[in-house]
């Protein structure tokens, strides 16, 4: 690995480049990454045989599972424990506004005893430790909880009800700063669409550098994705809540796990369910036809939320790596604003960013209270 060196700022400022530590749980991966200042120098996509995660009975259980695999990780590349700041994947906490957070205390107990069960609950978690032991701060930023919405978008018709904020924020609001940043403007001016098209889907309005609406992409809501069911018939799923078939437990997974493509066609690959979709193979077609048309209905939905101005239609995700998926969305929503492909997720390099940019002191942090 290079030693350090010297780095200019976003204001010109001289400062030591700075080595930044980067945690991300997914479901069967822990992936990590080395940054010197905005480069990777080492990465690892950390992936655990299934077999090894079916073993935890909670998310909780695996952490020191997890702990102890990336701590392993870094021991076979031959990387010491001196980072300037450790970094780890935000988790299902009380509702907040997008930045940077400083690991606490109150936010490990909140992780610990989350509503919400997500391997990212972790990633905070397994950082503050390691940052621990190399003496330096412990981040997350921009966590599936953002809360930006507008009081409006938080109604439902029934005075008990809310809408909740869970999407893809890291993603979404990485992809819209990069947008911005291309054409030479500042994010906190523009109005952005950016639909994260991955395993859940979630579409969202940026308005001035705040998510002012957006589909819960957890807890079904939304359109059709690979693994999640979207919105569903209210009545019909009441009665199947009430038809004595199913647990909680059993309902829950239809909407997340086990919903949506998987459901319809007992798969989830969409690499193989477009080649087979494009290929006029059917129910391949019609389901993933039936898909992107929801994706498109939730895209002019968040064009009504920016008030018809939006200024672009970013598609990020994995599924932004099709091209078919991504010509049939095109050919349904570019009346509303031009259309801008971002493949993949870029958490990684978003979580690198924001880390450096509060070691900087170019992004405040935030203490989570």
């Amino acid at each position: 690995m290079r030693g350090r060196g010297k780095g200019v700022g976003l204001y010109g400022e001289h400062f030591h480049m700075k080595r930044i530590f980067v945690i991300n749980p997914g479901c069967t991966s822990t992936k990590v990454a080395v940054y010197e200042d905005d480069k990777a120098v080492w990465t690892d996509d950390g992936l655990h045989p299934q077999e090894e995660i079916d073993k935890f009975m909670t998310v909780d259980d695996q952490y020191e599972y997890r702990k102890d695999f990336v701590l392993e990780l870094l021991r076979k590349a031959g990387i010491p424990l001196k980072f300037d700041a450790v970094i780890g994947r935000g988790g299902l906490l009380k509702p907040l506004h997008g930045g940077v957070y400083a690991v606490n205390e109150l936010m490990k107990y909140d992780l610990h005893h989350a509503k919400h069960q997500h391997v990212c609950n972790l990633g905070c978690l397994i950082a503050d430790d390691i940052a621990h032991e190399c003496g330096c701060p412990a981040f997350m930023a921009d966590p599936v909880v953002v809360d930006e919405l507008m009081t409006r978008a938080r109604y439902t018709g029934l005075p008990f009800m809310k809408r909740e904020s869970i999407f893809h924020a890291l993603n979404a609001k990485a992809a819209a700063r990069r947008y911005a940043k291309s054409c030479g403007k500042v994010y906190e001016n523009m109005d952005i669409i950016v639909a994260h098209l991955g395993g859940g889907i979630c579409v969202s309005a940026h308005h001035l550098g705040k998510v002012i609406d957006v589909n819960n992409a957890l807890n079904g809501e939304g359109p059709i994705a690979p693994e999640r069911s979207g919105t569903l018939p209210a009545d019909q799923l009441v009665r199947l809540c009430f038809s004595g078939k199913y647990t909680q437990q059993q309902i829950m997974k239809m909407l997340a796990g086990y919903g949506g493509c998987q459901a319809l066609l007992g798969m989830k690959d969409m690499k193989e369910i477009s080649r087979r979709a494009e290929a006029g193979e059917q129910p391949y077609h019609e389901v993933l036809e039936a898909m992107l048309y929801t994706i498109s209905k939730q895209i002019g939905a968040m064009a009504v939320a920016l008030w018809g101005k939006a200024e672009a239609i970013i598609l990020t995700g994995g599924i932004a790596y099709s091209k078919y998926c991504v010509e049939e969305i095109r050919k349904q929503v570019e009346f509303l604003a031009p259309v801008v492909v971002m493949p993949g997720e870029g958490e990684m390099e978003s979580l690198a960013f924001n880390a450096l940019g509060a070691l900087n002191g170019e992004l405040p942090i935030h203490e989570y209270k």
